[in-house]
């Protein structure tokens, strides 16, 4: 999770990714930060995020998108 948050808090320093749960209906994160986020995510933790995964739900909070990354890291 630590390098999850790390790589939120380079794109927005300013946001306290450890509480925020609205990160999409708050418009905190737009589709650049969205793309830089799933490859960061391909580049850290080795796992591929399908277009079916890219939903709101997923990258609305920091624990979200960590479940996805762990999800995605089982299969």
């Amino acid at each position: 999770m630590n390098e999850l948050i790390e790589i939120l808090e380079n794109l927005h320093p300013e946001v306290d990714f450890e509480t925020c749960e609205t990160l999409i209906e708050d418009k905190i994160l737009d589709s650049f930060d969205i793309i830089t986020i799933i490859s960061e995510i391909n580049e850290t933790f080795d796992v591929v995020i399908p277009a079916e995964e890219i939903v709101p739900d997923n990258f609305n909070s920091a624990k979200a998108l960590y479940e996805l990354v762990c999800r995605l890291e089982e299969d």
